[in-house]
């Protein structure tokens, strides 16, 4: 429907001779808050300077020119400096919902990516570590952008990268042997963690540990030594083991797993090659590169010892991604704390002169905290996502079981799990992923705040109405909308918009708080208009429908599940 004003303004302005491009155009395009004042409006403050008339004389310039408009459209009126565009409501939403009720799950969808082919890599969690609450932000996101980049178009593929060689496996596997050589290696995320956890708070304490550390991880980098590779081997098969479960409580299911170890040797071939180049140099036997921009520091390819960093990695990475796989575009969603190195990384395939060098897009992914402070898997501050998850699911069921007495034990493990991950996707979602968030379980669990379980609340309750009616008949085009039913048509009209502009930006967080606004005025509707034995009933029903599949749709986007019962 933003089209039709677009187009619309476009030729109106057009026929003024007025200089202003497509994208500015669309960028003043405003939906109104107030329904009462339009369904769009046009701000023409910004004209102003290039017509050198008050916005408001534009205003009526614009609307003079104008002449008959499509017939979408009741009227457009000028209003001080805004030209508003009233829809046809009635026409609109008998549109409307006869749409939803055809495309269903693909309602709100488009081709705007269609033919692109894009990797996008998350989650990226190392082995011999924890996978741990902070884990699951960037999980989610990439999860939800995945989703929405399919919905515009584009071949998605899901990439995972793993840390599975460098210090902290050499670590890992000093503080095994030394200290617990007799255990048989497990498939136990808190077992896994606790060994790194303690190497770290041991290694500084000896005089010898760091030289044995070092040499350790020459030897997993140059596989000479049978014993150390057997336990690299075993416990590395053992920790992608444990993601297993991990992925599948989140809905994640990655097409391609890249791990260190698969690109070391390509990623030291490089290092040398960018020497010859006279791109990267030797300076005290390490492999560096000198930025002449000096915010971007020194970025350090090769030790001194010949070990790989992971900043040659990838360079041989971003190779393989456009080499192997043939796409157009890598989305890196990555800890902000990475932002330098992520930066020197893209400036040196520019400098490398790598062709796709542009076609490289960072996200950046900030902390998750809680309220007793920032995680940190080195001190072993950190929450597993095990035991957390075991305390969502458990606080979940509390709540379950106020709603329902009668639950089958099964049936309330498979409803707290969703909404367990409902409240913890929805609040990590929401918000900018640049910037910090505090998790408050109680907050995150809130059935009457801007959370995941009242958006699937919302959605729970409008399946209950239509589950209850005994008859939906055809829709009419015979009824005359109320305000709170315009309110919930209009909204749910905008969907397809928030589609595109959440992939035009690469930001979930539009959808999230679309799904929370769309929610709140079905709530409003639900508490003031009857349905079931209304006068109304069939048009309300179908329009209860319509709701209850734009917020699945909605969710399905943010990698959250929905009920049919709380």
């Amino acid at each position: 429907m933003n089209d039709f004003v677009f187009e619309t303004v476009k030729k109106t302005i057009k026929k003024l001779k007025v200089n202003i491009n497509d994208n500015e155009i669309k960028s003043l395009i405003e939906v109104p808050k107030d329904y009462s004042r339009g369904d769009f409006a046009f701000p023409c403050f910004a004209l102003a300077k290039i017509m050198k008339m008050p916005p408001h004389e534009i205003a009526v310039s614009l609307r003079e020119s104008m002449g008959s408009f499509p017939s979408v459209f009741k009227d457009i009126s000028v209003e001080g400096a805004y030209l508003n565009f009233f829809l046809d409501r009635k026409k609109v939403i008998y549109d409307l919902i006869k749409r939803t009720e055809k495309e269903k799950d693909n309602f709100g969808n488009n081709e705007m990516g269609k033919e692109t082919v894009t990797m996008i890599e998350f989650s990226q969690p190392n082995t011999h570590k924890a996978f741990h609450v902070g884990h699951i932000r960037g999980t989610s996101i990439g999860e939800s952008l995945s989703r929405i980049s399919e919905y515009n178009g584009e071949k998605v593929i899901r990439a995972n990268y793993s840390g599975d060689t460098g210090m902290h496996i050499a670590k890992w596997i000093w503080c095994y042997r030394k200290y617990h050589s007799r255990e048989e290696p497990r498939d136990d995320e808190k077992w896994i963690a606790s060994i790194y956890v303690e190497a770290i708070k041991k290694i500084p304490k000896l005089k010898t540990a760091q030289k044995e550390v070092d040499e350790i991880n020459r030897k997993i980098e140059s596989k000479e030594d049978p014993e150390i590779n057997a336990i690299w081997e075993k416990t590395r098969n053992l920790s992608i083991k444990s993601w297993e479960k991990i992925y599948k409580e989140l809905d994640t299911d990655f097409n391609v797993h890249f791990f260190e170890s698969e690109v070391e040797k390509r990623g030291k071939e490089i290092a040398m090659e960018l020497v010859k180049k006279k791109i990267a140099k030797i300076d005290d036997g390490a492999t560096i590169i000198k930025f002449e921009d000096k915010n971007l520091g020194t970025w350090v390819l090769l030790r001194k010892d010949g070990t790989v960093l992971y900043s040659a990695k990838d360079l041989a990475l971003a190779e393989i991604k456009f080499k192997k796989y043939n796409i157009e575009k890598s989305i890196y969603i990555i800890g902000a704390e990475q932002s330098l190195h992520v930066t020197q990384l893209f400036k040196t395939l520019e400098l490398m002169k790598f062709k796709n060098a542009d076609k490289c897009r960072f996200i950046p992914v900030s902390e998750v905290r809680l309220p007793t402070g920032k995680m940190s898997s080195r001190t072993g501050d950190n929450v597993l996502y095990s035991e957390f998850m075991e305390e969502m699911v458990k606080f979940a069921k509390e709540g379950v079981k106020k709603r329902d007495k009668k639950i089958a034990k099964k049936e309330l493990e498979e409803r707290a799990l969703v909404i367990s991950i409902a409240a913890i996707k929805y609040s990590m979602l929401k918000q900018d992923s640049n910037r910090n968030i505090i998790f408050r379980k109680e907050e995150s669990f809130n059935f009457d705040g801007n959370t995941g379980p009242y958006l699937l609340y919302s959605y729970a309750r409008a399946s209950s109405i239509i589950n209850k009616s005994k008859f939906m008949g055809d829709l009419s085009p015979d009824f005359e909308p109320e305000d709170k039913e315009t309110q919930l048509a209009l909204k749910m009209k905008e969907f397809p918009d928030i589609v595109k502009k959440s992939y035009e930006s690469l930001d979930p967080s539009e959808i999230a708080n679309y799904s929370y606004e769309l929610s709140k005025i079905f709530n409003e509707f639900y508490h003031s208009s009857e349905v079931l034995g209304s006068d109304k009933e069939n048009f309300r029903l179908h329009l209860v429908n319509a709701f209850r599949q734009v917020l699945k749709n909605s969710l399905y986007l943010l990698g959250i599940k929905v009920l049919e019962k709380m």
